[in-house]
């Protein structure tokens, strides 16, 4: 069956080696793919005939299969004459394990659909390693007998692997047992509750069953997949890249939403794919390309640089390069401010933030207890040293990055100090007791119980307080919000609910801010900081109408991963040696989350490191364009409600 899903973009794309369609958000994306797979089935079941479906896991297809499920219970999709057969599989992995692939499956879609359980087929992570290679030669053989797969569903990993094939994979590898890569371990050891406890290997479907599947959609969502997307589809075909080896599938797709896209040519750079009207924001964005492609601060550019680097037609427009240079020049110089509130009594025309109110009421919102020293730590000095009334709002209560140690520890403190001190309490007691009970027979990846949960959150409520206060904040003017999407003791949240945007407005509508600040994290758009996002926009749009809203502006800064593209940036936070000092001793307040974080990432330095090397780029950045060279900056953007 041909694909409809191409049908869905008109853009020019010499660039790409293999069809990619964007889509506004992963929502509408996943549906679409939903769509392709419900029209597949059903064509099937006209001739009477089996649909051979490769599924996968993981964050990226969790909206489709949301979308398959509603199908089936609200428009009678059967999938009655479906059979599946999963990528790949940990091992070793029990099937019954909170990680196990086997249950991801089953609860996201088999469990709640009509196709029979004799019919899908996942990869066993509980075989002895002498029987693997026989199994994975018999699941290819089922896989041939039906004639091969219809249509293969695919995420892709940091590092460019499909399934489990990792870099250096060949393309006639077939399904066998793997090592893991050190970038894969590390992207999943979220879920197995650090580095220590996650798989070392896997089973995994071979490359070169992927490659005979007669039909492949590839999907991909967030801005943390946009390099590698890039590579995989304009870059050269290369084993170290397993997903460029479907730029030579005959019938492949790569399904994006926009972040996923944002390093596409005809996306980043689309003046090099077709004429294009040059608005503001892609002039600043093409000269300031130009000049760190060039290694030239941005007033040495010349007619000849622009000429040479496809971008005549601006020459043409705005001309000659002296004055796009200075027009852009200035516009960055002006992003930089000492004043994030504003200066009072100062002309704020050229400025990114008012004048008035001189004090301000802010609200800083952090999804994570040290978001928001982390990120914007200068910035939330000298909000508070320039007078302005600043509120500080932990979003959730980061229980789970919370080292199972460190529970106990506090919790041997509090029963060592009621005894010191003489204080009878035998609930305390007995808490302990239960927690490390609990703690000692735990399995990966168990969920804690509610006593370990309360502990560990309070552990971080603590560490944010004593942060809070180190900048100089009242307790009346730090907020712990608590949302329900987050208290599920599991890495796995909720969706974002009501209650989760009525706490959130309540919040607003007590401080009735000037200034929202609020993490604009788009790297996962299932993780923690995009849900924390979305209660905010979601709870600004709902207050919109209300007469204080009409003086406050959100900024979003970014979290320890990423930082804004030096062309979005609006306002940015010089910071000098010491301010650069201080913000790292504020982060050493949080003690639980040094020396071996529990959600490390791929990034092996500790935050407070992250944080300082990320700043120092910024401002190097700014320096390298020609502008005043300082040690380390905080980059903001305005979202606009």
């Amino acid at each position: 069956m041909k694909s409809t899903i191409d049908k869905a973009t008109g853009f020019e794309k010499r660039f790409e080696n293999i069809n990619t369609v964007v889509f506004q958000n992963s929502t509408s994306a996943s549906k679409a793919v939903a769509q392709e797979i419900a029209a597949l089935i059903k064509s099937k079941q006209k001739n009477n005939e089996s649909c051979i479906l490769g599924l996968a896991t993981g964050s990226s297809p969790k909206g489709l299969y949301a979308e398959l499920v509603r199908l089936h219970k609200e428009e009678g999709l059967s999938f009655k004459n479906v059979i599946t057969f999963n990528l790949d599989e940990y091992y070793p992995m029990e099937q019954d394990s909170i990680n196990s692939y086997v249950r991801f499956m089953k609860e996201l879609l088999l469990d709640q659909v009509d196709i029979l359980p004799e019919h899908y087929n996942i990869p066993d992570g509980t075989l002895t390693k002498e029987q693997i290679a026989g199994y994975c030669a018999d699941y290819e053989a089922k896989i041939e007998a039906l004639g091969g797969i219809d249509l293969q569903i695919l995420g892709i990993g940091g590092n460019g692997h499909i399934g489990f094939n990792e870099s250096g994979s060949l393309q006639n590898s077939k399904t066998r047992l793997v090592a893991l890569d050190h970038i894969t371990r590390v992207a999943a050891s979220g879920d197995f509750s650090g580095l220590s406890n996650t798989p070392r290997t896997a089973i995994t479907l071979g490359v070169k069953k992927i490659m005979e599947a007669k039909q492949v959609i590839l999907m991909a969502w967030g801005e943390g997949k946009s390099n590698i997307i890039q590579k995989s589809v304009e870059g050269e075909v290369t084993n170290q890249i397993p997903a460029s080896f479907l730029q030579e599938h005959n019938n492949a797709v790569f399904v994006l939403d926009k972040e996923a896209s944002s390093k596409l040519t005809r996306i980043n750079r689309p003046w090099l794919v077709e004429k294009i009207v040059w608005k503001a924001n892609l002039i600043r964005k093409a000269v300031l390309g130009l000049a760190l492609d060039l290694q030239k601060p941005i007033l040495m550019l010349t007619d000849a640089d622009y000429i040479e680097n496809g971008m005549s037609d601006l020459l043409a427009d705005s001309g000659p390069a002296y004055d796009i240079n200075i027009k852009i020049f200035n516009k960055l110089q002006n992003t930089i401010t000492g004043w994030p509130g504003g200066k009072p009594n100062a002309d704020d025309s050229n400025r990114p933030e008012r004048a008035e109110p001189a004090r301000k009421r802010v609200l800083l919102f952090s999804p994570h207890p040290d978001d928001d020293i982390i990120s914007m730590g200068g910035t939330f000095m000298r909000l508070q040293e320039q007078g302005h009334e600043v509120h500080v709002a932990y979003q959730t209560s980061g229980n789970i990055a919370v080292a199972d140690d460190e529970a106990l520890r506090f919790a041997s403190f509090v029963v060592d100090y009621n005894r010191k001190f003489g204080i009878k309490n035998i609930e305390a007691e007995e808490i302990y007791k239960k927690a490390l009970s609990f703690l000692k027979n735990k399995k990966a990846s168990e969920i804690d119980i509610t006593e370990v949960r309360y502990i560990k959150g309070l552990i971080r409520k603590g560490e944010a307080r004593a942060t809070s206060h180190f900048v100089g904040l009242p307790d009346a003017q730090i907020h712990f919000m608590e949302l329900p999407f987050y208290e599920t003791g599991a890495i796995e949240k909720k969706p974002l609910g009501k209650d989760d945007i009525q706490i959130t407005m309540d919040l607003i509508e007590k401080v009735k801010p000037h200034q929202i600040y609020a993490a604009g994290d788009l790297a996962d758009p299932h993780g923690t900081h995009k849900v924390c996002l979305d209660a905010i926009f979601e709870a600004v749009k709902e207050l919109k109408p209300k007469d204080f809203m009409k003086d406050c502006w959100v900024w979003l800064y970014r979290g320890a991963w990423q930082e804004w593209g030096i062309d979005e940036i609006e306002m940015a936070i010089p910071m000098s040696p010491d301010q650069v000092l201080f913000k790292r001793h504020g982060i050493f307040k949080h003690q639980s989350q040094k020396d071996g974080v529990v959600f490390q990432g791929s990034d092996a330095r500790e935050f407070w490191q992250r944080a300082e090397d990320r700043n120092g780029e910024t401002a190097q950045l700014y320096n390298q364009l020609g502008l005043a060279h300082y040690a380390a900056m905080e980059a903001f953007v305005r979202w606009k409600f």
